[in-house]
């Protein structure tokens, strides 16, 4: 399972590293949105709920699908600017139709079915089948979703606002520490590069980002199997010190390609028993459940859901579903008529830190 992004023509400009102030908050926000996947900045969050308004924590939870399981395109920019405003203003520059198919993208959980079909904003069927996804998601991403479709401009403006008062609640005050870092990261990379080459330089990303013996391709260990192109524009490296352990990646068609890549130190893995290893690299063993756990990372999803995105039956799901719960990896949810899978991180974590980096990647 590779994201595959082709560098090949004019060699100037393949690769840019770079720093985003508006990458790096929205980096903040998922670990606010999901403190599991990042143990080791636990007190941080906690600190930062405890010190919001009600009213901003009650906007960051209505918004919270463009960073929750992933990152809405948008909020992870090509030509990152030197300041959060900048970068901001643009998002607004971004027209309505790239702006809701990202933001649908990541409320319903699925881009098998925006990308390159006919508009939920002209479409009645597109819209329809948009807003039956974020229903299946949960009462909150159905209602973000009938907002941002009923008036695009109305939401933009809100989830504008929300970040910039993000930034006054507490992105400027981690930015100041944060940005040393980054800047450090971006000295060695731009070294490496200068020195010798985009194999060295994408070496020192990630041990998840290669490039292809003939030089013409960028392989990203992700998800599922994707492929994107430069188209001579380059691909932008942004370092995340509130990232690790993900390997952000834009490649949607229409948005030049970006990674965003952790520059934090990994944490060591807590021992476990033998007999706890062994059964759950016993249920990890087949490739589809392993598939299955790499898009639960991502967020609680149904059966169907799981279904719908590898192309398999509900039977062949459930029965790999029982698996890994017998092996104490997933929990369930009942939602109404919705029973959602979760990922049981804390186990996953029991595991060691490599396993639970490519799952999360």
């Amino acid at each position: 399972m590779t994201l595959r992004i082709d560098i090949s023509g004019p060699p100037s400009g393949q690769l840019r590293f770079a720093a985003s102030p508006l990458a790096e908050l929205t980096a903040m926000l998922h670990v606010l949105a999901q403190p599991g996947h990042h143990p080791q900045l636990a007190d941080w969050a906690g600190d930062v709920w405890a010190g919001l308004r009600p009213e901003l924590a009650e906007r960051l939870r209505e918004a919270d699908f463009l960073w929750r399981s992933s990152q809405a395109d948008f909020l992870v920019p090509a030509r990152p600017r030197s300041t959060l405003a900048e970068e901001l203003d643009d998002v607004d520059r971004i027209d309505d139709e790239r702006y809701v198919t990202a933001a649908l993208v990541t409320t319903c959980g699925s881009s098998r079915v925006h990308f390159g079909a006919p508009s939920p904003l002209t479409d009645a069927t597109a819209r329809e089948r948009a807003l039956d996804l974020a229903q299946a998601r949960g009462a909150r991403q159905e209602a973000f979703a009938e907002r941002l479709l009923a008036d695009p401009a109305a939401v933009r403006a809100r989830v504008r606002h929300t970040l910039e008062q993000c930034g006054e609640a507490f992105f400027d005050a981690a930015w100041t520490n944060v940005a040393v870092r980054l800047a450090t990261d971006l000295r060695v990379k731009n070294d490496l590069l200068k020195r010798q080459g985009i194999g060295a330089a994408l070496a020192s990303v990630s041990g998840a980002v290669t490039l292809s013996p003939d030089g013409d391709c960028i392989v990203v260990d992700k998800l599922q199997d994707k492929a994107t192109a430069a188209h001579g524009a380059g691909v932008t490296f942004i370092p995340s010190v509130f990232g690790r352990p993900h390997l952000v990646a834009v490649h949607a068609p229409g948005w030049q390609p970006v990674v965003q890549y952790p520059v934090a130190e990994p944490i060591p893995s807590e021992p476990v028993s033998l007999e706890t290893v062994s059964l759950r690299l016993e249920a990890l063993a087949h490739p589809v459940r392993l598939r299955l756990l790499r898009t639960l990372a991502r967020g609680p999803h149904t059966t169907r859901e799981l279904a719908h995105a590898w192309e398999l039956t509900p039977p062949e799901i459930s029965r790999h579903l029982a698996v890994l719960r017998r092996a104490g990896l997933l929990t369930t949810r009942r939602q109404g008529r919705y029973v959602r899978y979760t990922l049981n991180l804390s186990d996953l974590t029991a595991l060691g830190t490599d396993l639970l980096a490519a799952v999360l990647r």
